[in-house]
């Protein structure tokens, strides 16, 4: 099955099975987890979900949302009263406690605050983003004041990072975030304790956000090559 066909699937048995009426659901950046927002307007539309009060976690969702028809509101909203049933979202890369790096779509910010707003959090991925340890594979993304930016990225080097500012695509110069502020992306060659770097590396003065993810995670759906998803309830056992 092409990687496309596994992020529809996830998305779809995301919603199917967790998501009822009248939740207030915080919903994820990037592709996979917008498979979830795209189900999500499908089962709203045709009437099967109703009462569904929505936070998004960046411009992209929202602009997705707003394609869809489905309306939005903020954690502030006295609605949603700064608490969520569940949010469904994708990761960069999980580990065998499921601990997350996140941020490849620059969202971290918003993503972290909404993940821990909510009861339950759901996270979706195809199998290539299991790994033994984080940083295995994907950089760990930290979001910056750009005043901050040449100490922030000598003190990341202290803890044994290789920063690397993240540059568009689409325009010249670095990346930007929805807030406005600059992304670091961080390799680590070596090992380190996700909750230890997580607390070291908020301590930096200057750094806003980043995409170590500890908080635990409800739900687990993995999607492999053949076709299947594994959905996990969490904790894991480890």
């Amino acid at each position: 099955m092409e990687t496309a066909q596994i992020k529809r699937s996830l998305g779809f048995k995301a919603v199917d099975e967790l998501v009822r009426s009248g939740m207030k659901l915080g919903l994820g950046t990037g592709s996979t987890a917008i498979e979830a927002v795209r189900r999500l307007g499908e089962r709203v539309r045709e009437g099967s979900l109703r009462d569904i009060k929505a936070v998004a976690t960046s411009f992209q969702t929202v602009v997705a949302c707003q394609e869809l028809g489905l309306s939005l509101m903020s954690l502030n909203d006295p609605a949603i009263d700064g608490c969520l049933d569940l949010t469904i979202d994708g990761a960069d890369e999980v580990d065998p406690r499921w601990m997350l790096i996140k941020g490849g779509g620059a969202a971290m910010l918003i993503e972290k605050i909404v993940a821990h707003a909510s009861r339950d959090f759901c996270i979706i991925v195809d199998s290539s983003k299991l790994v033994s340890r984080l940083g295995e594979k994907a950089r760990v993304p930290v979001e910056l004041v750009p005043e901050a930016l040449i100490p922030v990225r000598r003190s990341l080097e202290a803890l044994g990072g290789q920063p690397e500012l993240r540059m568009a695509r689409m325009k010249v110069g670095p990346v930007i975030t929805d807030h406005g502020n600059f992304v670091l992306d961080v390799r680590f060659p070596q090992d380190f304790e996700p909750r230890q770097m997580e607390r070291e590396i908020m301590a930096i003065p200057g750094v806003m956000a980043h995409g170590i993810f500890t908080r635990p995670v409800t739900d687990l759906l993995v999607g492999w090559p053949d076709g299947r998803i594994e959905h996990r309830r969490g904790p894991p056992g480890i």
